[in-house]
């Protein structure tokens, strides 16, 4: 990952930008940047990925006065460079974002709905002395923005480089760019603009071919990658393709508590069947209560789900870039909102099984995503998500409703389909899903539930009540993580539409508590 940030006025002094952006400089340990313009300026904090070398270094500069930042990655640059080269163009390393002056030059805004990337960027435009910001149809790279005093625009990678210079944080929304004081949608991943009427076998093979490509476009870095393995269906796919296609042992890691976990047998297993070099990290009661605090800072979020499910991952993160051994990771999110959840069991038809994935696919960005880019990058590494390739997202958002709903007796059936044969065992590739925060180990969220109680007695609605102004607190557990996130972000907690929750609407998903542990379709899933 890296960090970037813009500023479109000149009421805020250099400095005072500089001292807000110091906050993400783990995201970009590397080297750091700042370059003034006539009306503005941009920062970079740069995690070495693609084009190792100093010519990578961003702010990128073009003749005419432009200049661009971008927290990204374009695949299939390599063939786009040449194509570029062809036409006159000329680079000076072998970064991947240093295509985009001239994209813009040659397509203007027409060029973020052509990329084949996740980014996040903000680029000034020099003969018309203005800026213009952009992120990635899902979300997948962050972005912010909020407006000084004097009404100018600041964008950021996180929201807590933007904590002091704005009243009002809001994220970016995906999909959009913004351009002379307006958001304009280019993509909606949600959308299914024509209904795919495949048969079933071309769907599963057209799922398989799209997700091993998507696989494969992401093992493209200078520096060396792994791989997080809980041993659930998608991350150990994942890792699978990665190891077929590399012919290689690849590097997995894998996170429990020390208690009870219950993935890092599974995760075991599947390591041991692709062969890889496998590495276990075990986590404690003391470990997730110390951390907690520092957690909900790095997050920017009061959400339970959240929280819960970053713990082990923030945690893993941390030791994995200890160990120094890899700088890129690749993960399994973005295959639940898909493929469907174990809630998703009781939607009431195909059409609202296909309303729900549309609503999480473009919440994305507050929920799962936001977890694998946080507890990543804070710890100085680059997220990649295999299954938020556009492509791939773009076919299983298409594919009729009625395929995808769990009519099979065995949650994404379509997806355990496309791979059967020899990528991994049975027992991981029919493995039930299972939360990560709960087959980390059902006794991280225990912990966190039974320090909220010693925290908070019979008034705690009334406490709770502070922070009625949006997504009011309604557990002790959420009280909190909210008392918290309020004590780093007072005011903000409109970053977050609200409580990742079951759809509370269906028949069998009233509840309280966010884990499938609550519901009646558990089944096998926490052994």
């Amino acid at each position: 990952m890296c960090s970037i940030m813009g500023y479109t006025g000149r009421d805020i002094l250099l400095p005072e930008l500089e001292r807000a952006f110091a906050a993400t400089k783990c995201r970009g340990p590397d080297d750091s940047r700042t370059l003034a313009l006539p009306s503005g300026a941009l920062l970079f904090h740069r995690l070495t990925i693609m084009g190792v070398h100093p010519e990578g270094m961003q702010p990128f500069a073009a003749p005419d006065g432009s200049a661009v930042v971008c927290n990204g990655e374009l695949y299939g640059f390599r063939k786009l460079k040449r194509e570029l080269e062809a036409r006159g163009h000329v680079f000076a390393g072998g970064s991947d974002c240093e295509l985009l002056l001239p994209l813009w030059r040659e397509r203007g805004t027409a060029m973020f709905g052509e990329l084949d990337a996740e980014f996040a960027m903000v680029l000034y435009d020099g003969p018309s002395d203005s800026f213009v910001a952009a992120r990635d149809p899902i979300g997948i790279r962050p972005l912010y923005y909020g407006y000084s005093g004097s009404g100018c625009i600041l964008f950021a990678s996180e929201p807590r480089s933007l904590l002091g210079l704005t009243d009002r944080i809001v994220p970016f929304p995906p999909g959009h760019y913004y351009k002379d004081g307006q958001f304009i949608r280019y993509r909606d991943m949600a959308k299914v603009e024509k209904v795919c009427e495949d048969d079933l076998e071309t769907v599963c093979t057209n799922i398989r071919k799209k997700l091993i490509l998507g696989v494969e476009k992401r093992l493209d870095a200078d520096v060396p990658v792994g791989f997080l393995l809980s041993g659930g269906l998608d991350s150990s796919l994942v890792c699978a393709i990665a190891a077929q296609l590399l012919g290689r042992p690849i590097k997995t890691y894998a996170v429990g508590m020390s208690t009870d976990a219950i993935d890092l047998k599974y995760a075991r297993q599947a390591a041991d069947y692709i062969g890889s070099d496998h590495h276990e990290i075990y986590i404690t009661e003391r470990d997730v209560l110390d951390t907690l605090d520092e957690l909900i800072y790095t997050l920017g979020t009061y959400d339970i789900t959240t929280i819960r499910a970053s713990m082990g991952m923030y945690l893993l993160c941390r030791a994995i870039h200890e160990q120094g051994e890899v700088r890129v990771l690749l993960t399994g999110e973005i295959s639940d909102e898909l493929f469907g959840y174990k809630y998703t069991d009781f939607a009431p038809s195909p059409q609202a099984f296909q309303a729900e994935s549309e609503k999480r696919v473009r919440e994305l960005h507050m929920y799962d995503v936001l977890r694998a880019d946080r507890c990543i990058s804070a710890n100085s590494l680059e997220a990649r998500v295999p299954f938020g390739d556009l492509d791939f997202v773009q076919y299983v958002m298409s594919i009729k409703p009625a395929m995808k709903v769990n009519v099979y007796g065995k949650g994404k059936y379509l997806l355990r389909r496309a791979f059967e044969g020899d990528y991994l065992p049975p027992v991981i590739l029919q493995r039930e899903k299972a939360a990560f925060s709960d087959a980390v180990g059902h006794s991280l969220a225990d912990n966190l539930k039974a320090c909220a109680g010693r925290t908070y007695g019979n008034g705690w609605e009334a406490i709770a009540e502070k922070y009625a102004y949006h997504a009011r607190p309604f557990t002790k557990e959420s009280l909190l993580y909210r008392e918290i996130f309020e004590k780093h972000y007072p005011g903000q907690a409109e970053m977050v539409a609200d409580f990742w929750m079951p759809n509370r609407a269906w028949a069998g998903c009233d509840v309280r508590d966010p884990s499938a542990r609550v519901l009646s379709n558990y089944g096998a899933s926490g052994e």
